[in-house]
C-alpha cells in the first residue's frame, strides 16, 4: 500500500518539537512535499536536510515566539502551515506531582501552542488561508495514571483546537488536531517494559506506533484534501481506544 501523497510546493510550514521523534518525522515529510519547512524547538535536530530554517525557541516565551514567527513571514513573505507539536513530560501521581512540574507541563504542551496560534494567527489571517494541526493525546480523551498534568495539558489543547476552528474559520483557515497513541519515539523509549506491553495489548493491530504513522495524517489534514475538515480531533492509535 502507497502512502499519502500531497504537494506543497510553494508553501512555508512552521513545525515544533521539530527535533526528533514526530515533528522531525512530519518536517521530513513536509519537506519531501516540497514545503519549506521552518523547525523550532529548545534543542539541534538529530537530522537537518529537512529543514529551510532552524530556530532554538523556548516556546514558554512570548517575545521569541512572536519575535521567531515574524522574522519567518518576513523572510518567506507568508507562513502557510503549522503543525504545533511541542511537549514535555513530567510524569507522577498526582498526590507526589510538583507544582512546579505541573507548571511546566501546561506552560509548554498547552501555553505554548496558545503562543504559537496567536502569533501565527495573523498572517493567516491576512493571506485568507491556512491550515494548523497540533498534537493532542488519546490520554486526553481517557485519562492516565500518572499523567495528570499531561493529560489536562492534551485536554485543554482539544478545546483550544475546537475554538481556533471556530475563530479561525471564517477566514479559510483549518485547526485539527491528532491524538497519538503509544508511538515509538525517544520520549516513550525508555518507558517499563510492562507498560510498553500494556499498550501493545490495548491495540486492534498488533503493533506500536511509529513517527511516520502520525505524520502520514498529519500531511492529509495540513493538505487541501481536508478543507473541509476542522474542529476534529484524529486518533492516530491502532485502535488502543476502540
Amino acid at each position: 500500500m502507497g502512502s499519502f501523497s500531497v504537494d506543497f510546493s510553494g508553501e512555508v510550514a512552521l513545525v515544533t518539537g521539530a527535533a526528533r521523534g514526530i515533528g522531525l518525522a512530519v518536517a521530513a515529510a513536509l519537506g519531501e512535499a516540497g514545503a519549506r519547512v521552518h523547525g523550532i524547538d529548545v534543542e539541534e535536530p538529530v537530522e537537518g536536510s529537512c529543514f529551510a530554517g532552524f530556530h532554538k525557541v523556548d516556546l514558554r516565551n512570548k517575545a521569541a515566539v512572536e519575535e521567531t514567527v515574524n522574522s519567518v513571514a518576513a523572510a518567506e513573505g507568508r507562513i502557510d502551515l503549522l503543525f504545533n507539536n511541542a511537549g514535555i513530560t513530567r510524569d507522577r501521581a498526582l498526590w507526589k506531582l510538583e507544582l512546579e512540574d505541573w507548571d511546566a507541563v501546561l506552560d509548554v504542551n498547552l501555553s505554548g501552542a496558545y503562543r504559537m496560534l496567536r502569533a501565527v494567527a495573523p498572517h493567516m489571517r491576512a493571506a485568507g488561508r491556512g491550515r494548523i494541526v497540533q498534537t493532542a493525546s488519546i490520554n486526553a480523551l481517557r485519562g492516565k495514571f500518572g499523567q495528570a498534568a499531561y493529560s489536562a495539558a492534551k485536554a485543554g489543547l482539544i478545546g483550544l483546537t475546537r475554538t481556533a476552528a471556530r475563530e479561525l474559520g471564517p477566514k479559510g483557515i483549518t485547526v485539527n488536531a491528532v491524538a497519538p497513541g503509544m508511538i515509538e519515539t525517544a520520549m516513550t523509549r525508555d518507558l517499563p517494559e510492562d507498560v510498553l506491553a500494556r499498550s501493545l495489548a490495548e491495540t486492534a493491530t498488533g503493533r506500536l506506533g511509529q513517527p511516520q504513522d502520525v505524520a502520514q495524517v498529519v500531511l492529509f489534514l495540513l493538505s487541501d484534501a481536508a478543507g473541509h475538515v476542522s474542529g476534529e480531533v484524529l486518533r492516530v492509535d491502532g485502535g488502543q481506544l476502540s
